[in-house]
């Protein structure tokens, strides 16, 4: 009976991983993929943010020269997309008057035109601002 006993002894000591080894390499296991994930997450966001303030601005600039090249008809609020070259983003132009003490007759025929360039129904927004005198 003893030689049985050194029998399981000797397979005891050349079995596998322990239950508590292999729980505690899949706990390890876990916390790095979750920190692997949540940086993978953060990557991709700052890439969509970046790739949006790089485009933006030439967009907005774009229709702000679109704008300029117009007759000096009064300009009204208007809004539309960028077509298939730029899924997502949108436009969106509003024109006001400019109210001034300073400038005096002068701001009766100003006008504060502003573009706003959004992507994914405004998730980053971007806008410039012009002023437009008005010829009359």
């Amino acid at each position: 009976m003893s030689s049985f006993l050194k029998n399981m002894q000797a397979l005891r000591t050349k079995s596998g991983f322990t239950l508590l080894e292999v729980l505690i390499a899949l706990a390890i296991m876990a916390v790095v993929l979750a920190a692997v994930y949540r940086m993978h997450s953060q990557t991709l966001s700052m890439t969509t943010a970046n790739r949006f303030y790089t485009i933006a601005p030439m967009l907005a600039q774009g229709k702000m020269a679109q704008l300029e090249a117009t007759s000096d008809d009064i300009i009204t609020g208007d809004s539309g997309d960028f077509g298939e070259k730029f899924p997502g983003y949108t436009w969106n132009v509003t024109a006001e008057d400019v109210a001034s003490e300073a400038l005096g007759e002068v701001a009766n025929d100003l006008k504060q035109i502003e573009v706003t360039v959004a992507l994914n129904e405004n998730e980053y927004v971007y806008s410039i601002r012009s002023y437009r005198l008005m010829v009359r």
